[in-house]
């Protein structure tokens, strides 16, 4: 017997006892059989019985009178504080200038503040988290290198130049109002 012929018969044998020790377990003669689990829906409520529910209106009475109308001198409402808190209350916008227009694609256009612009990023987030506290409604744009920091965008020019005024009197901000973009 050469050295070939004695590897084939080890291998069969091998085969032989892979086969007596696999078989069995695929081969137990139950067949397929399907997983049955048990259900944890619970079982569905007895029907009530529908109730009778008729409105309970009280009586009213036989006859109306009308009331009595109020005295107009229990009533009395400044004028001048009234005229007073309108004015304040009123915007300052001038309606020529600050209507909303929309460009040839037919998109409001919007405004934006342009406040600083840094080469680390670390700046402009503190920035923007600083003015963000403060209530401004603030975000950072990455334009060519550079991280640039923006409050807005408003869609009257002139919010955002009075916001300018106050930015600078607080923060010493000079910033520019520019054209919003999505971009």
């Amino acid at each position: 017997m050469n050295e070939q012929q004695k590897k084939q018969i080890i291998g069969a044998f091998a085969l032989l006892a892979v086969g007596v020790v696999v078989l069995p377990l695929v081969l137990d003669g139950a067949g397929y059989r399907e997983r049955h689990l048990e259900s944890r829906i619970p079982a569905a409520p007895e029907p009530v019985a529908a109730l009778d529910v008729s409105p309970q209106l009280p009586a009213l009475p036989e006859t109306f009178e009308p009331a009595a109308p109020a005295d107009p001198a229990v009533i009395s409402v400044p004028v001048e504080a009234l005229q007073k808190s309108i004015e304040e209350a009123a915007p300052a916008l001038d309606p020529q200038v600050d209507t909303p227009a929309l460009d040839q694609d037919q998109v409001p256009v919007a405004w934006t503040l342009q406040l600083a612009s840094f080469r680390d990023e670390a700046n402009a987030r503190a920035l923007r988290n600083e003015l963000t506290k403060a209530g401004y409604k603030v975000y950072i744009r990455h334009v060519t290198g550079l991280v640039k920091v923006f409050v807005g965008p408003e869609l009257q020019r002139t919010r955002l130049e009075s916001l300018q005024a106050r930015l600078k009197q607080e923060y010493a901000l000079d910033g520019i109002v520019v054209r919003f973009t999505t971009q």
